[in-house]
């Protein structure tokens, strides 16, 4: 129970007395007369209201006879009207009843009204449905009439209610019985009417819940309430409690009460579920009218105590004495307005205000003000708690409760309260910019507050990096390494609210490693682990482990990032996991890699600048690479030979010096020098290893430099050796040896006789030359070059022999030719062929015939020949010979042409080489027969045309 004593009270209505609109032509029909120059201002309503209710727009009121008969202007008043103000504070009514009007009900999703009253004089309540859109007459239709009669005997109605969906209307009346109309209410015929309740007690207040598809109707007697579900069959009724209330003393509340029923008793105002009794408020005072507006319980009371019985016996023995209006706000427990009025008939709520009615005629009007008037009131009494859960119940915007948030946090900062301060604050987050509040909470004797604010910020995902940075120094300056391990250690990646990477800097920076290296290593900031493993706590077998487990590309990263660290100080554990990383990597679980998963292996060449100052760890790398990997870049095998050749170089020990020169030619011959060799000859050169130099040498085909190398070293016989290895390759090696052996002045004669009986062999120099070569020896003497001498004058004596041989038969061939040429042109040819030349038959007419004596079948030379003028057979050797000719003649233009351009131009070497790009100086390679059937140059040329120009097609 809730006692309304210390309930705080405001002004949140204002009040004002409804007057008259402009240009109205004075007091509504039958009212009062004005009784002074101000009382025309004010609206008012005909007299013997006692019955209201409003919807639809419109305040509904119904009247009886009035009390004093000499008030009633009967011209201008008939008894039983209904009156309907508009907005616009017009009065309209028609006569509804001929006696009275005891009730109404305005619907409000339906412009239907239901009216109880009489027509004549007794107890005969009629009960008629009115609907509001239509016309009858000028008047509303009246839809349906029928008794509200609960039996045999008359009795006087009570109360009336209508569910919104026009599908039920109750009934009470003073006998406590209730009567249920189901179906269409504006219909008879649709409609069944039925004794729902009967009992001891006046009915005072009926009210239809619907909850889904279920229909609650609750009774409120003098002495108990109870409920029903009339939307079944066997109307099951709940005996709520044993209280009851009088008349217009209960309602229904609106969803922000949950549709509870409340009954508004003299000692407590109770609070109904259908199944179940609610809350309850003392409110004390003689209740009047209960009424619901907009969350608001409007009570209108009385100090003295009156037996609610008492209004059905004697109702107007109610004196006019003061009555006090409450507005209760229930959920935020205060009252919202209080004021007190003469004589209250009724309170309505249209229009968004709330209207008082009193037994005067007057309406007062009380208008809610703004929230933000509202809020603001609260404020200058400093009630922010107040303000808050009223803003939550009108439901201001988030930006609202902010604001509000931030003021009441000011004020409790102001006061001292700090604690309570950064609550308010924390409330405010999303909305208000968090450096306001930092900037208060930035003392250090506030750092507890600041750091719940910043935590909660954290929390919400709203924090930027340095909102991070302030709370980590925080939990760093108050020592708090609990609230630090809560903060940092979350289950999953979601539930991470700061930037880790700036958590993880500021944990450096304070010496938290343990700390830092745990958000590193959780949330995958490999940079951030090694650098604190390697540069703060020095702990490089942990740094070298943690590569191990990362994925391949991140491992060969960081290995190039940190390993010449690492191989200083851990070289062989470094020099371990290059191997792995280089061949096959798989990164390490708990010290065991996934030896399903395919490997991935580095470039092993682009880690040789690790191995710096630690020669012994990276021979035994690329020793490893080169073994399991043959196909390693070819850097590593170029730094393994010159690590062999440094170790070559400075070995004392004889054998040990044999041993390494043998590893180092057996890299040399492994193959991977045969392309790319410069670098491995170079550093031959360089160290001095000769016999690597010779077979770079070889392998490149540089027989030039083997030669130059022997020479230099004066070593004969080598020479020979490479001239006699290399020379079918490169002939001018036996030019190149035989002068160097005539530039020596030493006994070389055994050497030049090789020599020259190779150069005698092969013709690779002219006699002349060897003899202006040798001529620059003084201990070369003719014994020398004598042999050599007499068998090239043999030879060419031989070679002389021939050429005059071939002269003569040449001459002989030509003089032939000659006299077969003049044979043609002087006397006849007598073909004699009887089989053709083509497919050997014999031959038949017709047939063509050839001067050169070969004979075909027409058809024949038709399907065979090229043309009509040559012989099928004899046209491969003539064309033969006419390329010749024309080459020949190609040739002798092109020289006039040559001779003629170089001794007009000024420029002789480019015409040269102009020709030389043309192809004129290219050797003219003509295929004929073997040289015995050849037609030689020696021919003239006139000769050879005429031979073609008779060899003629004879018929």
């Amino acid at each position: 129970m809730a006692a309304y004593l210390q309930w705080r009270r405001f002004v949140f209505f204002d009040k004002e007395v409804v007057k008259e609109p402009l240009g109205s032509d004075g007091p509504a029909p039958g009212a009062a007369p004005a009784s002074g120059p101000a009382a025309s201002k004010f609206l008012c309503l005909p007299p013997g209201i006692t019955v209201c209710d409003s919807g639809r727009g419109s305040l509904v009121f119904g009247d009886i006879l009035p009390l004093e008969p000499r008030l009633l202007d009967h011209s201008a008043h008939m008894e039983g009207q209904i009156w309907f103000l508009s907005r616009s504070l017009q009065l309209t009514g028609f006569q509804a009843y001929k006696l009275r009007v005891t009730h109404l009900y305005q619907l409000k999703q339906h412009n239907i009204l239901a009216s109880v009253g009489e027509d004549e004089q007794g107890i005969n309540p009629l009960v008629k449905i009115w609907n509001l859109d239509k016309r009858d007459g000028g008047n509303p239709l009246c839809t349906r009439i029928f008794p509200a009669i609960p039996g045999t005997e008359p009795t006087v109605v009570s109360c009336l209610t209508v569910h919104e969906n026009l599908s039920f209307m109750a009934i009470g009346f003073a006998d406590g019985s209730v009567t249920l109309n189901k179906g269409d209410i504006t219909r008879d015929r649709h409609s069944k009417t039925q004794i729902l309740h009967k009992g001891n007690y006046p009915v005072t207040g009926l009210a239809f819940r619907q909850a889904g598809k279920t229909t609650h109707l609750f009774v409120v007697t003098t002495e108990n309430v109870q409920s029903y579900i009339v939307s079944g069959k066997d109307y099951p009724r709940v005996e709520l409690d044993v209280h009851g209330c009088g008349l217009r003393c209960s309602a229904l509340s609106d969803p922000s009460q949950d549709l509870q029923f409340i009954v508004a008793g003299d000692e407590c105002v109770y609070l109904y579920q259908p199944d179940e009794r609610g809350p309850c408020f003392a409110f004390e005072g003689h209740k009047l009218i209960a009424h619901w507006f907009r969350g608001y319980l409007i009570i209108v009371s009385r100090d003295r105590k009156v037996s609610p019985k008492s209004e059905f016996t004697s109702r107007d023995s109610q004196s006019s004495d003061k009555q006090i209006l409450n507005i209760y706000d229930l959920c935020n427990k205060f009252i919202a307005y209080s004021a007190v009025f003469e004589d209250v008939v009724d309170v309505l709520a249209e229009w968004g205000s709330l209207y008082v009615l009193t037994r005067d005629g007057r309406v007062h009007a009380l208008q809610e003000k703004d929230t933000q008037t509202k809020l603001e009131m609260l404020f200058k009494k400093n009630l922010f708690e107040m303000a808050i859960n009223l803003a939550k119940s009108q439901h201001l915007d988030s930006d609202g409760l902010a604001q509000i948030f931030m003021q009441y946090g000011d004020h409790l900062y102001s006061k001292g309260n700090h604690d309570g301060a950064v609550q308010q604050y924390i409330r405010t987050i999303g909305k208000l910019e968090p450096s306001y509040v930092i900037r208060k909470f930035l003392d250090a004797q506030r750092i507890h507050n600041l750091t719940a604010y910043l935590q909660t910020l954290h929390r919400q995902s709203l924090a930027n990096a340095d909102h991070t940075t302030l709370l980590l120094n925080c939990y760093t300056k108050l020592k708090d390494s609990v609230k630090l391990e809560e903060f940092i250690k979350t289950k999953s990646e979601s539930e991470v609210h700061f930037d880790v990477e700036t958590a993880i800097r500021v944990l450096r920076q304070a010496g938290y490693y343990s700390h830092a290296l745990y958000l590193a290593e959780n949330h995958a900031h490999h940079e951030w682990y090694l650098k604190i493993q390697l540069e703060d706590i020095k702990n490089y077998q942990e740094a070298l482990r943690y590569i191990g487990k990362l994925p391949f590309e991140q491992a060969e990263s960081n290995m190039k990032r940190y390993g010449k660290i690492l191989m200083h100080h851990i070289p062989e554990q470094m020099t371990q996991l290059l191997k792995g990383l280089c061949t096959d990597y798989r990164p390490s679980l708990e010290g065991q890699g996934d030896r399903e998963a395919p490997g991935c292996r580095a470039n092993s060449e682009e880690f040789i600048p690790i191995f710096a100052n630690n020669p012994r760890e990276l021979k035994a790398f690329l020793e490893h690479m080169s073994a399991v990997q043959p196909d390693s870049p070819q850097g590593v095998y170029d730094t393994l030979l010159e690590l062999r050749l440094q170790n070559w170089a400075h070995e004392k020990d004889p054998q040990v010096k044999e041993k390494l020169h043998a590893e180092a030619i057996s890299l040399l011959k492994s193959g991977r020098f045969c392309d790319v060799f410069d670098k491995a000859l170079v550093l031959c050169q360089m160290h001095d290893f000769q016999d690597g130099v010779l077979y770079l040498y070889e392998q490149g085909k540089l027989y030039q430099q083997i030669m130059h190398y022997h020479m230099q070293h004066e070593q004969y016989r080598q020479v020979i050796a490479v001239c006699e290895r290399h020379g079918e390759q490169e002939p001018s090696l036996w030019e190149q040896a035989l002068s160097y052996f005539a530039r020596k002045e030493e006994d070389c004669k055994e050497y030049v006789a090789a020599v020259l009986k190779h150069i005698e062999n092969k013709n690779l120099m002219p006699p002349l030359l060897v003899v202006q070569t040798l001529a620059h020896n003084s201990t070369a003497t003719l014994s020398v070059i004598r042999d050599y001498l007499v068998q090239k004058l043999q030879k060419q004596s031989q070679q002389i022999a021939q050429d005059e041989l071939r002269v003569r038969r040449y001459r002989e061939e030509t003089t032939r030719i000659r006299q077969e040429i003049q044979e043609l042109k002087a006397s006849p040819k007598i073909f004699q062929k009887t089989k053709c030349s083509i497919c050997n038959s014999a031959l038949e007419l017709p047939s063509v015939h050839f001067l050169c004596g070969h004979s075909f079948h027409q058809h024949c030379f038709e399907s065979y020949s090229e043309s009509d003028a040559d012989c099928p057979t004899c046209l491969p050797e003539n064309r033969k010979v006419m390329d010749m000719i024309r080459a020949q003649e190609q040739k002798r233009d092109l020289h006039d042409q040559f001779q003629h351009q170089l001794k007009c131009s000024n420029d002789s070497f480019s015409v040269i080489a102009d020709y030389f790009g043309r192809g004129v100086f290219n050797k003219l390679t003509l295929l004929t027969d073997p040289p015995t059937a050849r037609l030689t140059g020696s021919l003239e040329s006139g000769l050879q045309r005429d031979l073609l120009m008779h060899s003629r097609r004879g018929t």
